[in-house]
Parts: structure tokens; C-alpha cells; sequence
């Protein structure tokens, strides 16, 4: 089995949603069962926006620092340690100080069940 803290996740790809040039993101499955999937990803430095469109997830940060803020411009710090849950239809924006990796478990929901 892989330690989450440790494991290469492979190769960096660009971070699609970024804002900032250069920022590169990597995703690596460890799990998955029909409609319930679990693991390990990690993004460099930079500013990002995101959504889960259609699932639901929950984040345990692994390592490295950042601000998440939500649509109301309430934000919150995450780091070693930060767990949070991301429902289906969430938006905010990501400020990466530090490059942060987190396990990741995510559940396909109904369209009807999002927010």
C-alpha cells in the first residue's frame, strides 16, 4: 500500500482553471468503486478557481499552504491537518502558497441533490 504523504502521483499536467502561468496540478486515483473514488492530488503555487459539478468531496490536506474563499468572500486557511468538505455544486477560489497535496474522497450525487 502508499503512504498519501509520500507516493509519486506522476507527472504534472498545467492547471486548466488557473489563473496564474505555469501552475501545474497532478491526480492519482488510488481507489475506486462505482461511484465512489478516493485519492491523492496535488497543485504548485498559484491561483485557481474550482467547482464540483455533480460530487461531493471531502479533502484532508496533506501538506502546504493556502487560502480557499468562498463565492460570499468568506475564506479559510488550509494546511497539514485542514479537512473540509466540498458539496456538489460548491465554487471558490484557491490562493497556493506552498505546493499542497490532499487525499481526496469523492461521491457522485444526482443532479437534483447538488446545493
Amino acid at each position: 500500500m502508499n503512504d498519501a504523504t509520500t507516493a509519486d502521483p506522476g507527472e504534472h499536467q498545467p492547471k486548466e482553471t488557473s489563473t496564474t502561468p505555469g501552475q501545474t496540478e497532478v491526480s492519482y486515483r488510488l481507489w475506486a468503486r462505482e461511484d465512489l473514488r478516493t485519492g491523492i492530488w496535488e497543485v504548485t503555487p498559484g491561483e485557481f478557481k474550482s467547482t464540483r459539478p455533480g460530487y461531493d468531496e471531502i479533502c484532508q490536506i496533506l501538506s502546504g499552504s493556502g487560502t480557499i474563499t468562498e463565492p460570499d468572500g468568506s475564506s479559510f486557511e488550509i494546511g497539514p491537518g485542514t479537512l473540509f468538505v466540498t458539496p456538489a455544486g460548491w465554487e471558490g477560489h484557491w490562493t497556493i502558497r506552498e505546493t499542497v497535496r490532499k487525499m481526496w474522497v469523492v461521491k457522485n450525487v444526482p443532479a437534483d441533490a447538488e446545493q
